[in-house]
């Protein structure tokens, strides 16, 4: 029996482009319980990554596939295939790299392999939707002499940040930013620079603030104005608004703010022509604001969402739903005087005629440090398997 332990030392969410690191530690336990212990002996091991896509049959028309050719080697238990009995199809892998040939571990001996690899930059990010799925994994494969290969898969997350493939490392590492009293190889150096420039120009993004005012008002006359300072968030961030109904002119009774985003098929693959796209509501905020002056609301944007992206398939966009309950009549009548003694008390009446509208506002949500994002993440950074 052979234990094989991978893990990932920086946790389970990366950026794309940079560089997955996972140590894989293989060993022969000693029992305390067997009476006869000997040595153990693998042929071979190799790990691959790979991205697969997986899209709902009623929603999405994908046109035919070469999976119709038979592939006999595919079916063959002795050939490393990373995707064997995954749902979907591979749209992306990397190259498979072998780790060793004829390891022979003694009874109590462990024997650790370094996997690196660069995530292509260009693929789409981690996730799971109602149409469309998109799951990174590392597989990795081991077998013994005359017996089948056995998997070991380790899901991961990939965030996509838009503007870091055009972008152009220095050429001089002279002016280049480095720390001087640490030695670090040339592939880990240029990944910490990644991680960083990403985090600056998320900084830039989401930094910006200004102004935005917006009149609310429906076909009788203005409600109020709604005011938020960016449009530009990172996921984990909160997304901040406050209303004014102070200078309305029709009285609002209650407001509903939504956080949401809409899954959106591309035309040329949508299973039905003009097809509506899917809405996940991620928070929301709901007040009752007869005869307010203002208010607000903070909605989180959590850290296991998937920000905006576009793909040749799916696109996925977010947007602030808001939902208002008016008055089709004036604020004094939604008051009536409940008795004729010395001490006035007003109550609210018991029925009203009311208006209902909703408006959306497009916002943008980018990624954020993927060191933030794996301390909530469904991943772990450790996977086993016995073989």
């Amino acid at each position: 029996m052979i234990e094989v332990l991978a893990k990932l030392g920086r946790g389970p969410v990366f950026l794309a482009g940079e560089v997955l690191e996972c140590v894989i530690t293989f060993t022969n336990p000693l029992s305390a319980s067997s009476t006869s212990a000997s040595s153990e002996m693998l042929a071979w091991a190799s790990a691959q990554i790979h991205c697969q896509f997986h899209a709902s049959e009623n929603r999405v028309a994908l046109p035919p596939s070469d999976g119709s050719k038979h592939d006999v080697q595919a079916e063959n238990e002795t050939v490393f295939v990373p995707n064997r009995g995954e749902r979907g199809q591979c749209i992306l892998s990397t190259p498979p790299k072998i780790l060793f040939c004829d390891l022979r571990l003694d009874p109590g001996e462990s024997k650790s392999y370094s996997y690196c690899e660069m995530l292509p930059i260009d693929g789409p990010p981690s996730f799971r939707g109602q149409s469309v799925k998109y799951v990174y994994k590392l597989t990795i494969g081991c077998q013994r002499v005359n017996s089948p290969i056995k998997l070991l898969r380790v899901p991961f997350r990939v965030l996509v940040l838009h503007g870091l493939k055009d972008y152009q490392f220095p050429q001089d590492e002279a002016v280049a930013p480095s720390n001087p009293f640490l030695e670090e190889e040339e592939g880990l150096k240029k990944d910490s620079r990644l991680a960083d420039l990403a985090t600056e120009l998320l900084m830039v993004a989401t930094s910006r603030r200004s102004l935005h005012l917006y009149n609310i008002s429906n076909t009788r006359g203005k409600v109020g104005t709604f005011c938020i300072f960016k449009t530009v968030y990172k996921i984990g961030e909160d997304v901040i608004g406050t209303f004014n109904f102070s200078e309305g002119d029709i009285p609002c009774l209650q407001f509903s703010v939504s956080l949401q985003t809409e899954e959106s098929i591309q035309e040329e693959f949508q299973r039905r022509r003009g097809q509506p796209g899917s809405f996940s509501t991620h928070a929301r905020h709901q007040e009752a604001c007869l005869h307010t002056a203002q208010s607000s609301f903070s909605l989180p944007i959590p850290l296991s969402s998937t920000p905006g992206f576009t793909t040749n398939i799916v696109s996925l966009k977010w947007r602030l739903h808001f939902e208002f309950v008016t008055s089709g009549e004036s604020a004094g009548t939604c008051l009536v005087r409940g008795s004729q003694s010395e001490a006035v008390t007003w109550t609210g009446v018991e029925q009203i005629d009311v208006d209902t509208f909703s408006w959306d506002l497009p916002i943008k949500v980018l990624p954020t440090n993927p060191i933030l994002a794996s301390y909530v993440s469904q991943f772990s950074s450790t996977n086993s398997i016995t073989i």
